[in-house]
């Protein structure tokens, strides 16, 4: 009897865990769908959430912050996190993000890049490419066209994608951002074709975004589940329907 209301004491407990994740901030749009997702399965586990750049939340970790598992916005963040064995899965790519074109006041999009050197666009945002992997993904696009250098006193760059959102929708003339972040709520009302495009797919190296489990994370059953949750059907669907690719 003893021994049976242990077993029934730990598996309240591990009902009961908080895991804690980082998020790159192109995901910050789908995560919440997710966790609900996640927790109709498991609804006593809780999911704090940290949001922020691949880059800063990559050296988050390596300074020791005790992050269970870590959505990356590429794939180069987690392989250095997995080779300094600060994370124990190999990264496995869960999605595919696409760069899209964005203003608030109307553009022609057919112009594809060129619309970038319009005479009433001033400002542009775009991703730091030090920092956000999106912003990797405009720079490749932007020399691919040859733009890169002949705009760059154009550029408004943000620390993260979701600040270049807010760039683009406070203080830039356009911006290049996630195309996940055109399904927030908040955005429904700009159309595409007229305030957003996808661009040009063919500019930029694919986006593949990589998943690890961190160190801190390891042997713990409820980081095991929230890792296999974002390969299942369901979260397949949730990504797709915040315009991402799954492979």
């Amino acid at each position: 009897m003893r021994g049976l209301l242990l077993l029934l004491l730990m598996q309240t407990l591990l009902l009961s865990s908080e895991i804690k994740i980082a998020v790159a901030a192109n995901v910050s749009y789908a995560i919440k769908p997710l966790t609900e997702a996640f927790n109709v399965l498991y609804p006593d586990i809780k999911v704090a959430v940290t949001v922020g750049s691949s880059g800063k939340l990559t050296a988050q970790i390596s300074h020791g912050a005790p992050y269970e598992l870590f959505m990356s916005a590429n794939m180069k963040y987690p392989q250095a996190l997995y080779h300094d064995k600060l994370a124990i899965t190999r990264p496995l790519v869960y999605a595919q993000g696409k760069l899209a074109f964005l203003s608030v006041k109307k553009r022609d999009f057919t112009k594809g890049m060129a619309l970038l050197e319009s005479q009433d666009i001033d400002k542009i945002a775009v991703a730091n490419p030090q920092t956000a992997p999106y912003g990797i993904a405009a720079a490749q696009a932007l020399d691919k066209v040859g733009l890169r250098q002949k705009l760059k006193a154009k550029f408004v760059y943000g620390e993260s994608i979701s600040q270049t959102l807010s760039f683009t929708l406070n203080a830039a003339d356009i911006g290049l951002i996630a195309k996940s972040a055109l399904y927030s709520p908040k955005l429904a009302h700009l159309h595409e074709g007229s305030q957003w495009q996808e661009v040009d797919s063919g500019l930029y190296t694919p986006i593949n975004q990589g998943v690890v489990i961190l160190k801190s994370g390891e042997k713990r059953k409820e980081v095991a589940a929230f890792y296999a949750f974002l390969f299942s059907q369901k979260a397949k669907e949730i990504f797709e329907s915040y315009g991402y690719i799954v492979p």
